[in-house]
């Protein structure tokens, strides 16, 4: 069991420390890099899985449902964290409400579970993607509006991807292929572009950070328990429900925090030292859910 969740983990963390030494070493310009992968590739890898003939909608509702539930009570569970600590919520709810499902949530399904894993996490990415840019936004600056919400790129994948799904509607199969290879250069370069990011952050506040970098995890691994209590999944979900919940806080967070200017050195130490404790808990999810 050890040797296999080695062998599952050894990429993820291997590539993103590549990233990080790279970082710390040559300190180079990915900002381009990381706009291209949320802008083209990661959109690209998003389309294609939902857009695949073997996909279909109503299969993963329960799935949708519960992913909802994740995200939103990990917001209550931080609300009301912040709350008994004296933190300002629109600092802890974020890292804990949205989780690293992108940059390491996509391959570890794939490396863990096989191929058949990606469709379902990307609807995981994609109910967590749609809140962060909403709510989440939101949550950091009222003045965002909604409606503005379809001019993400991931966001239109998502709807034209479930709109080909829908409607049974055939993509000319070389153009699929064309998409889906776009796709695959997201995954590895979300990785290395981690390790890069995790090397320009700073460590503002340990204390914060521990905190963050726990309790995220803790309350996801505690909420998977409970809505696989209530929602019948198929096993392959119900494993990926439980490492939904262990994945550290999103590199997205620290992004936003700067952008609104809420408190990004606290939030930066939550993403940085929960992605290191990631260690600890994604061998811990996957020695739950392997047989």
């Amino acid at each position: 069991m050890l040797i296999r969740i080695v062998e599952i983990l050894f990429p993820l963390f291997f590539i993103t420390a590549l990233g990080f030494l790279v970082g710390r070493r040559m300190k180079p310009d990915l900002a381009q890099a990381n706009k291209l992968n949320m802008d083209v590739f990661v959109p690209a890898l998003v389309f294609a899985a939902l857009a695949n003939k073997a996909f279909e909608v109503a299969a993963f509702l329960p799935l949708i449902v519960a992913s909802t539930f994740m995200v939103v009570g990990s917001g209550l569970a931080g609300w009301g964290l912040a709350r008994a600590t004296g933190m300002q919520t629109r600092t802890l709810v974020p890292p804990m409400m949205f989780n690293n499902c992108g940059n390491l949530g996509l391959p570890l399904a794939v490396l863990a579970f096989g191929e058949l894993a990606l469709a379902p996490m990307v609807v995981m990415f994609m109910v967590s993607n749609l809140i962060h840019f909403s709510f989440g936004a939101w949550l950091l600056d009222h003045r965002v509006r909604f409606h503005m919400l379809w001019r993400v790129p991931s966001v239109m994948a998502t709807m034209l991807g479930l709109s080909v799904s829908l409607t049974q509607f055939e993509v000319w199969p070389p153009l699929l292929t064309a998409i889906r290879m776009l796709g695959e250069i997201s995954i590895p370069l979300m990785l290395f572009g981690l390790g890069v990011r995790l090397a320009d952050s700073r460590i503002g506040a340990v204390g914060v950070g521990v905190f963050g970098a726990v309790a995220r995890p803790l309350v996801g691994l505690a909420l998977s328990w409970i809505v696989l209590q209530f929602i019948d999944l198929p096993p392959r979900e119900q494993a990926l429900v439980l490492v939904f919940g262990a994945l550290p806080p999103a590199v997205l967070n620290f992004m936003f925090a700067e952008r609104y200017g809420q408190e990004p050195d606290k939030v930066a130490s939550m993403v940085l030292i929960g992605n290191v404790a990631a260690v600890v808990f994604l061998p811990l999810a996957l020695a739950l859910v392997l047989d």
